[in-house]
Formats: structure tokens, sequence, C-alpha cells
């Protein structure tokens, strides 16, 4: 089973981007969809983004399309979550996920989750 580690993280204005990474270690990293989840404070844990096992198909939620890309690197074994326009309702806790069932990771299915990385947005 993988373990994955999750970095890039910060406090930003609104407006601002960021880069959040995931690498993943100890297993076949090729065999899991990827996803990152998003728990903002008092609230449950979301979807925001996932991409199916080799990149080919990649889902977003209504709230970050056309701001968030998410993309994967099946060598170096990292997803990564490229964050534009960046607002204050996207802060939170962003976890990695790794879901070996379909294409399309979901919270209730993911097997594997990251330690979380913290981020804030100020208006």
């Amino acid at each position: 089973q993988v373990q994955l580690t999750e970095s890039g993280g910060g406090l930003v204005q609104a407006g601002d981007s960021l880069r959040l990474s995931c690498a993943a270690s100890g297993g076949a990293f090729e065999t899991y969809s990827m996803g990152w989840f998003r728990q903002p404070p008092g609230k449950g844990r979301e979807f925001v983004s996932g991409i199916s096992w080799k990149g080919s198909s990649t889902y977003y939620a209504d709230s970050v399309k056309g701001r968030f890309t998410i993309s994967r690197d099946n060598v170096e074994n990292t997803v990564t979550l490229q964050m534009n326009s960046l607002k204050p309702e996207d802060t939170a806790v962003y976890y990695c996920g790794a879901d070996s069932r379909g294409p399309r990771p979901e919270a209730r299915t993911v097997e594997v989750w990251g330690q979380g990385t913290q981020v804030t947005v100020s208006s």
C-alpha cells in the first residue's frame, strides 16, 4: 500500500496561486486513481479534483473548475494540484487520497490518505 505525503500549503491572498504536491512511496502508484479533497473549518471532507490511473481522465468539483488543474507523474510518483485565482472559500485542509476502485476517486472509497496540508486564503 502506498504512503502519501502532501506539501505546498500556506497562507496567501485572494487571487494568488498555490501548488500542492503529493508524493507517494511504498506501493504501485499507477494502480491508484488519485484525488484531492478538502475539509473547510467546521465542515466535512469534500471532493476537489481527481485523476485516473494514467492521467487520461480528470475530474473537478464545480467550485474549482477553470481555476484548479490536477496532474500526475507516474515516474516520479507524484500528483499535483495547481490552484489559481484562489478565494477565501478555498480555505481548508487539503488531503491527497489514493483509490484503487475506479478512475474517479471518492472519499468513501479512498484507501490511503495523506496527513493534510493547510491552505488559508485571506480576503
